[in-house]
């Protein structure tokens, strides 16, 4: 853009495999015409003879010689109709015809509006019972959501949001936790081709008043409200920001189950620690949901036993870009409380400190590399002085601030699991009734 904007002629070059999200992404964007060229994939972990091959080859999705549609596309001016760009008309019909249950659930799944499981019919009487558990209008923006950054936000009602919730099988009495949901702005449909997806934690009252799970099998599919929710929050995600079709919206190399589903509420009666919406700034009393983005990894250990302190380390060394949610059995908490960590802030600080990797390890992380090494060069803390250090000396990969901690399970083993999550925002419940 900026090569653009001084009057120098650019062409983008992509791997093949993004040629319809490529493509796609032009044309939503208003710029159907723009000069794309692309070489095979991977380009990863190449001899320069290999990528040279590329160079010297030919576009895998046109068949023509790779720098004749470089340079063809450096030099040719632009047209009429390069010039014309491209509008959308973003409005949708309210309604569908009505149709036969068995054709219907075709249509959603044709249109791809489901996650391929059975769907409950959005009808209008259905959507209108679901709007009867908020205060809040029908047409009322919630949020505006995108499946990756370089994608347009889509703006949504709390009508939209009810469609889906009715979709996933919701019942009424979720439906403010789902509208935070919806109003966090942080899709758990993420693009990324590194199958990313977004888990929620719910605390305060709102836990007992819908009957969530926060107790054995609390991060499984064993209780409707917490599979539900999590379905609707997957399907809101999917369906307001544009979609999540493979190779075209969604880029997930490998995919992530945890896209169907993933949400649970804090056992913070069993916990000796303050619960997260606490932390975050809210009452004890309010009822609130924390969204995480990622979940790139899973670590998983018992105890603490006399070697946690190793196996934690090991665990924080594996993912040196996304900082870590701890969610742990209240029994793990308890016996770390026996240990003299008498609150999640010690721990934590723990975590930050010991989660440490050589320099050349942290900067050879692809994400690193991607993500936070632009920051470094261009001066951002605390990366600019990760970037300063030695290759072989040591560098802290997470600031205190970054990690989190759940208590979460039924007492029935002292588990822990340590998800790569990043904190993303807590959202108010009570603010959706």
């Amino acid at each position: 853009m900026l090569l653009e904007e001084a009057g120098v002629p650019s062409v983008a070059v992509h791997t093949n495999v993004f040629a319809g999200v490529a493509r796609a992404t032009a044309t939503a964007n208003g710029m159907p015409r723009t000069r794309q060229t692309f070489v095979p994939q991977p380009v990863v972990d190449l001899s320069r003879a290999e990528l040279r091959a590329y160079i010297e080859g030919s576009d895998p999705t046109s068949g023509r010689p790779f720098m004749q549609e470089v340079i063809e596309a450096l030099t040719s001016p632009l047209d009429a109709e390069d010039l014309t760009g491209l509008s959308f008309d973003r409005a949708t019909p309210r309604l569908l015809a009505p149709d036969s249950e068995g054709n219907l659930q075709r249509l959603f799944i044709d249109n791809h509006w489901t996650d391929y499981l059975p769907i409950v019919l959005p009808t209008e009487e259905r959507v209108a019972a679901m709007l009867k558990a908020t205060s809040h209008p029908p047409d009322e923006i919630v949020g505006r959501m995108r499946p990756t950054s370089f994608r347009e936000f889509w703006e949504y009602t709390v009508e939209k949001v009810a469609v889906n919730a009715v979709m996933a099988g919701a019942r009424p009495e979720y439906f403010p936790v789902i509208l935070a949901l919806a109003a966090s702005g942080s899709t758990a449909k993420s693009s990324s081709t590194t199958s990313m997806t977004n888990m929620a934690v719910v605390n305060g009252p709102i836990r007992h008043e819908i009957g969530m799970n926060f107790g054995i099998g609390a991060l499984g599919p064993y209780n409707h409200a917490n599979v539900a929710i999590g379905r609707a929050y997957a399907l809101l995600s999917q369906n307001l920001q544009g979609g999540s079709v493979p190779g075209e919206s969604y880029m997930g190399t490998l995919g992530n189950g945890l896209a169907y589903s993933a949400c649970f509420a804090e056992h913070e009666e069993k916990s000796p620690w303050e619960p997260l919406h606490v932390q975050k700034g809210y009452a004890e009393g309010d009822s609130a949901v924390s969204v995480f983005f990622g979940l790139r990894y899973v670590q998983e250990g018992y105890g603490p036993r006399e070697t946690w302190q190793e196996k934690m380390r090991r665990c924080l060394s594996a993912g040196a870009h996304f900082p870590p949610l701890l969610v742990m059995d209240p029994i793990v908490a308890r016996h770390f409380v026996e240990r003299g960590v008498t609150t999640k802030q010690q721990l934590i600080d723990w975590c930050a400190a010991n989660a440490r990797l050589p320099a050349r390890e942290y900067w050879d992380d692809q994400w690193v590399q991607t993500l936070l090494r632009p920051l470094a060069v261009a001066g951002v803390e605390p990366y600019a002085s990760r970037l300063k250090v030695a290759p072989d000396e040591v560098v802290q990969m997470f600031e205190p601030r970054e990690i989190n901690i759940a208590v979460v399970g039924g007492e029935a083993q002292g588990a822990w699991k340590m998800f790569g999550a990043r904190y993303e925002r807590t959202i108010s419940v009570d603010a959706w009734r």
